[in-house]
């Protein structure tokens, strides 16, 4: 992010835009914001959860660094939604979001700043999906970027920052020992994935749910075992939900659950373990009963705990990510917000089509870069015979192609025709070759 803002502040890629932000409020943001700012774009900003927002950060926001900010720990839904509506104000031209409640507004209740709307980024998987649907209906109305979709920030943000915080978050609410419990993961996409290795290495019991075929075998293959949440249900301890969907703990479920059971949601939204039918099952509710722990009684002598109230935990309970991986994750999206505002800007005609976009592979690259030269990792080039052979498909597996391609010979049909292999052919009786010394011809196979 340091070397961002150097190069945002000299080129400004944001002069003169409006940009509104729907994004957790949060330190890490806090440094996003001031990179935009740099870029030269006037900021608002909403909060993507009301219980991960910190309100002296939401502060100096707006106080030290001039930031249009309207967020509140704990405010309740009507609230929530009234500052997203603020924070669009008079119309932006470019938005942030952070599961798709930003772009959910602009579409349905402020339909008529679209227009002047020129494109936006999304964070999240769950947000992406939501938009991936919005587009496939028709109803998206300006270019989106899945920033959340490259391989870097699966790896980073997904895998390693998310596995990690949500361990934390738990064992922050809980004080539990994961060592020897049966933890079930619902879901093993990227966060999925990082939070069973990282329980399975504080010694737990890992099992995985999964409605993915390949997923689940990806997990199967990794050494976890799989099951359906049915008969995960009565075995587990420890549950986590991590799909981006809804109902993935229902009533049947936490009826078969045991005593003690706690449950924690690693999703976007609350909406994974259906709170409400756990409230319908409890015949008594204790909240607090830990910070951001509640007990529900089941009324045969189980309880059953859930945390952060179903919203996502390593936010809630927790610090969420630690700062390297929001650096990169960040990172990624503010280079892709300023490759979009680029190629929707009325100098270039601002041709990119409508539906949601890829981050661009150099992108990913070179946030990838940044982060390990400023870590003093350095990492191997590709020679110009290296990269010769893998730009071009007529160079095969022959050594003799390989030796054309590093001494930077360009490899054309006429080549082709007669590439010697070690020596002049040797020829037995009747003409046949008695040997593989010999020139190959164009299209032979060998």
């Amino acid at each position: 992010m340091a070397c961002l803002m150097q190069r945002f502040a000299v080129h400004r890629p944001f002069e003169g835009l409006a940009i509104a932000a729907c994004l957790h409020v949060t330190a890490e943001t806090a440094m996003m914001v001031r990179l935009l700012r740099a870029g030269g774009a006037a900021v608002s900003l909403a909060a993507s959860n009301p219980l991960s927002t910190q309100d002296d950060i939401a502060a100096a926001l707006a106080v030290r660094y001039g930031t249009a900010v309207f967020a509140r720990a704990g405010v309740d839904r009507r609230g929530y939604y009234r500052h997203i509506e603020r924070a669009l104000g008079a119309g932006p031209d470019l938005v942030i979001d952070d599961g798709g409640d930003l772009v959910n507004t602009l579409h349905t209740r402020a339909a008529a700043l679209l227009p002047a709307v020129r494109g936006g980024c999304e964070s999240t998987a769950t947000g992406v999906l939501r938009l991936r649907r919005m587009a496939a209906e028709g109803a998206l109305a300006f270019p989106v970027i899945a920033a959340d979709d490259t391989a870097a920030k699966r790896l980073v943000e997904g895998t390693c920052g998310t596995g990690q915080s949500v361990i934390d978050g738990i064992l922050r609410a809980t004080n539990t020992l994961l060592a020897g419990k049966a933890v079930v993961v619902a879901g093993f996409g990227a966060s999925g994935r990082g939070v069973a290795e990282r329980a399975r290495g504080l010694g737990a019991q890992v099992i995985v749910t999964e409605v993915d075929p390949v997923r689940a075998l990806d997990a199967s293959l990794r050494g976890f075992r799989v099951l359906p949440m049915a008969q995960a249900a009565p075995l587990g301890e420890v549950f986590v939900t991590a799909t981006g969907s809804c109902d993935v703990i229902g009533a049947e479920h936490i009826a078969a659950m045991r005593d003690g059971a706690i449950l924690a949601n690693a999703g976007h939204f609350d909406v994974e373990i259906d709170v409400r039918a756990l409230e319908n099952l409890a015949v008594a509710v204790h909240t607090g009963v830990r910070p951001h722990v509640d007990a529900y009684d089941l009324g045969d002598g189980r309880t059953v705990l859930l945390l952060a109230e179903g919203r996502v935990v390593n936010l809630v309970a927790a610090e969420g990510h630690p700062p390297e991986v929001m650096d990169l994750a960040f990172g990624i999206e503010a280079l892709a917000l300023a490759w979009l505002a680029a190629a929707v800007s009325p100098e270039a005609g601002g041709k990119l089509p409508v539906g949601v976009h890829e981050v661009p592979a150099d992108i990913d690259a070179e946030a990838a870069r940044l982060v390990l030269a400023a870590a003093g990792t350095s990492i191997d080039s590709l020679t110009p015979g290296q990269q010769a052979y893998l730009d071009s498909w007529r160079i095969g597996s022959l050594s003799g192609a390989r030796n054309l391609a590093a001494a930077g010979t360009a490899c054309s049909p006429t080549l082709w025709a007669g590439i010697p292999m070690g020596g002049p052919p040797v020829v037995a009786a009747g003409g046949r070759v008695s040997s593989s010394h010999a020139t190959i011809p164009i299209g032979y196979t060998k």
